[in-house]
């Protein structure tokens, strides 16, 4: 699956972004999740969103603010974000896992399909 990420852009502290991930199959085959890319810093889980199920999992630096969706019928998944931090600003990516139910979590290694990246600045 080829996944495109979308939606970046500037934005000040306290404004809201939705990025989108549209894939070339089917969505609901896969967990997919959104890392994010600090300059200087390692690539770090955001939110994930199972399949079938529908379950989210955030990290916590973004829970209650971020909320990560899917349409399956746009064989896409979304990346609400809001009350935005300067400490959100990375290159935002996508990712798609194969992975078991039980197995997915928020490790990169268990994603074998990833987007481009989309870049989030928020100044403050």
């Amino acid at each position: 699956v080829q996944l495109q990420a979308s939606g970046g852009g500037p934005v000040q502290a306290g404004d809201s972004l939705r990025l989108s991930c549209a894939a070339s199959g089917r969505t609901s085959n896969y967990h997919i999740a959104w890392f994010r890319q600090a300059p200087g810093k390692e690539r770090e889980f955001v939110a994930l969103i199972r399949r079938g199920s529908g379950t989210a999992s955030y990290a916590d630096s973004v829970k209650g603010r971020f909320t990560i969706s899917r349409h399956n019928a746009k064989n896409s998944v979304y990346l609400q974000m809001n009350r935005l931090k300067p400490e959100d600003t990375a290159v935002y990516y996508c990712a798609a896992s194969t992975l078991a139910y039980s197995a997915v979590s928020d490790s990169p290694l268990g994603y074998k399909y990833w987007g481009q990246g989309t870049q989030v600045t928020v100044s403050s």
